[in-house]
């Protein structure tokens, strides 16, 4: 007798890298729970990121994680993408068609400074003068510019375990790297922090911490799918941080922050935004504060009184 074969009622699209795929079956166990009447099928790709070892301002930036996925789902191969935020580029530098559907839960929004094993615990402020430091975030670059100029940043691609082994075996080229604690959290790799950066001067990316599944904005089904499986305080926060970032219009090449944050007990939505001088010189702020269901109003306050500022000048990416 012939067992019958499942047959997805739903196809999830899905970086194939080590964290991609674990926070894949963090998301597909939620699902699954949730939805236990529906097939998930988990499909990986490789996106032209994953693929190009080069500078991603040559292939586009932030889009080039997600393009590949992005035109699978809007051709129906699939029916949700998941992605980290801060890979996902803004709805002004993106093909239209994509809609968010579920946002999780944040988690950590810190950097870290990663040394190669068995090198003595430090500091950024302890690496000696000239110190190369790998980061391939122009936001990172920027305020090591600014907070540690005797350190040189050096641009490094990878995906963060692969990266970590060539930072132990001297193949990465740097001294040190800057990762985020997020990511190596879901390596199981928080061991190989040195140093945990202080948002409050070492402003942290949009977007950081957050996993986002992405549908078709005309899938009405899917829509309904995903949700109840998203958080909605951190959904107001990325609507804010995402809303800041389409307002300033940047590109790849901005060296920009925008952090949102809600306080549980009177429900006062903050946004607090940076754009940073490339050449490390200094960043122009903005901050707008209001009721959480404003969030991406508070976002475009906080973007637009950036650009009156003048912030349009580093926003290509040059000094």
């Amino acid at each position: 007798m012939n067992t019958p074969i499942e047959t997805p009622d739903v196809r999830l699209a899905t970086r194939a890298s080590p964290m991609a795929l674990e926070q894949t079956g963090r998301f597909a166990e939620l699902f699954r729970r949730c939805h236990p009447d529906l097939v998930l099928d988990v499909v990986e790709v490789v996106s032209e990121g994953d693929r190009h070892v080069g500078p991603l301002s040559r292939i586009g930036g932030k889009g080039a994680f997600t393009r590949t996925a992005d035109r699978r789902l809007l051709a129906g191969e699939v029916d949700m993408a998941i992605a980290c935020a801060k890979d996902v580029p803004g709805p002004h530098d993106r093909e239209p068609g994509i809609a968010v559907g579920a946002v999780l839960p944040r988690e950590d929004v810190r950097d870290v400074l990663v040394l190669p094993a068995g090198h003595p615990p430090a500091t950024l402020a302890d690496l000696p003068r000239g110190s190369r430091v790998g980061t391939s975030a122009p936001r990172r670059a920027a305020l090591l510019k600014a907070l540690y100029p005797a350190l040189l940043p050096v641009p490094i691609r990878g995906n963060a375990d692969s990266r970590l082994a060539r930072l132990d075996s001297g193949a990465l080229g740097v001294d040190a790297m800057i990762a985020a604690l997020a990511g190596l959290g879901r390596l199981g790799l928080t061991g190989r922090v040195s140093e945990v950066l202080d948002p409050a001067r070492w402003l942290p990316a949009s977007g950081a911490g957050i996993v986002v599944i992405e549908h078709r904005g005309d899938d009405k089904a899917t829509r309904d799918l995903l949700a109840p499986l998203t958080d909605a305080p951190t959904h107001a926060l990325l609507d804010a941080e995402r809303a800041a970032l389409a307002a300033l219009g940047g590109g790849c090449l901005t060296a920009a922050s925008v952090h949102a944050s809600l306080d549980p007990r009177t429900a006062l939505l903050t946004v607090r935004a940076a754009v940073l001088d490339p050449g490390g010189a200094g960043a122009l702020r903005a901050t707008a504060s209001g009721a959480a269901d404003r969030a991406a109003d508070l976002g475009r306050e906080a973007g637009e009184r950036l650009l009156r500022d003048g912030a349009a000048r580093w926003l290509d990416g040059r000094p």
